[in-house]
């Protein structure tokens, strides 16, 4: 499944694939193309840059216990414009912690869908049954996109205006 193409139905495509380490520079100018907005709803905070640190382990993943799929633009490869990741959970090895990011002209156009269901396929392979995420209550948006791919989403706040959702992935049902 991965790697692949994608198009959107106005006709941009794009390569979906694994992150890689030479990603690095990719994501960190992905990332400063990020509305303040798109920011806090990936971070739950303001997150003006990603760190050396950050970049190394949001690039440098395992695709078994942490998997990260990308979305490059076909035509320039080297704009990174969505990311969907999960990192599996040690206290519960079958499910995995959820995030996914899509750059602000392309949301709502179904990039991210795509990416989700990509990637519920790619952890259910390596024995993931589950996602769970942390995200801002009135993020419509990603509770849509984490219903789309997992069945039984249940959960509750987890503080001021902060819920914890948890489902079973479609993909491993």
């Amino acid at each position: 499944m991965v790697p692949h193409t994608y198009t959107l139905p106005d006709g941009r495509a794009f390569v979906v694939r694994h992150i890689r380490p030479d990603d690095k520079a990719r994501l960190a100018a992905g990332h400063a193309r990020l509305s303040e907005e798109s920011v806090r709803r990936r971070f739950l905070a303001s997150k003006p840059s990603l760190t050396r640190g950050d970049l190394r382990y949001l690039t440098e993943v395992d695709s078994v216990d942490h998997l990260a799929i990308v979305a490059v633009q076909a035509s320039d490869p080297e704009a990174l414009v969505a990311v969907a990741r999960c990192i599996r959970l040690p206290e519960r090895p079958d499910f995995a912690e959820w995030a996914i990011v899509v750059g602000d002209p392309l949301q709502g156009l179904g990039l991210g869908g795509h990416l989700a269901r990509t990637l519920a396929e790619e952890a259910a392979r390596v024995g993931i049954r589950g996602f769970t995420a942390t995200l801002y209550g009135e993020n419509q948006p990603t509770q849509a996109l984490m219903r789309s791919i997992t069945r039984d989403l249940h959960g509750g706040w987890a503080g001021p205006g902060v819920r914890e959702l948890a489902g079973e992935l479609r993909a491993a049902a």
